[in-house]
């Protein structure tokens, strides 16, 4: 995910937080993925990011994909994570989505793979459940025209194949998660799986709202975080 994905709340939250919002590898300002890379070294990415900025046992924050990579970094640095921030996400497509969904995600992202590059779309159905609201449409449209399809290919086909269920049941922080109710890319049935798996959860439903939450709805959104962090500081 390309960090600037987070502006919606990096000022607010940094009013009474350290907020990091990294351009993940192959993302933003990052160098483009080396071949073979996979969720684990996502994850260890993020781990070194958290080691080099002494950041401690973080509050660890992923939307959709980022929010599978936050599952990936507590399964392999758990010392590093102080609460997990859960938006939207999935335990992996094959870990939360019935086999035919994910078949029809996986030829989608083929078909949007297969154009030439100048006809790229990266643009998903069904991330907004109105309009993407306008303050923030600018924004949108330059990290469209940012993303690598050497990237988001990969990505698409790592989220196909994961699976983190089995690591729910252990998880042992507090988790956080934050979902649109109107969320049809990963719906609200997920957020309530995960809420059954994990022991330590709280769950937030933002009516009306979609899929980028934090963007569709960036106030309450921040307010949400904000109160679970100040409860585990």
């Amino acid at each position: 995910m390309d960090g600037r994905a987070w502006q919606p709340q990096l000022k607010e939250l940094a009013e009474e937080f350290t907020v990091v919002a990294w351009d993940e590898p192959g993302a933003g300002r990052s160098s483009d993925l080396p071949v073979g890379f996979g969720l684990a070294d996502f994850a260890h990415c993020l781990a070194a990011v958290i080691e080099v900025l002494r950041l401690g046992s973080a509050h660890v924050a992923g939307l959709s994909w980022g929010g599978t990579v936050a599952l990936e970094l507590y399964r392999h640095h758990p010392e590093l994570v102080r609460t997990l921030i859960l938006a939207d996400t999935y335990a992996g497509w094959k870990g939360s989505l019935p086999p035919e969904e994910v078949a029809a995600r996986v030829e989608g992202a083929e078909r949007m793979l297969a154009v030439p590059r100048e006809r790229f779309d990266p643009t998903l159905p069904g991330l907004f459940a109105g309009d993407p609201p306008a303050a923030f449409v600018p924004l949108l449209d330059a990290m469209a025209r940012d993303v690598r399809p050497e990237t988001i290919g990969p990505q698409l086909f790592m989220m196909a194949e994961a699976d983190e269920r089995d690591l729910l049941p252990g998880i042992a922080v507090p988790t956080l998660l934050i979902w649109g109710e109107c969320d049809v890319r990963s719906p609200l049935a997920v957020a309530h799986a995960f809420e059954d798996a994990i022991p330590h959860t709280e769950l937030a439903v933002l009516p009306g709202v979609g899929h980028v939450s934090n963007i569709e709805a960036p106030d309450l959104f921040n307010r949400t975080v904000r109160e679970f962090c100040r409860a585990y500081e």
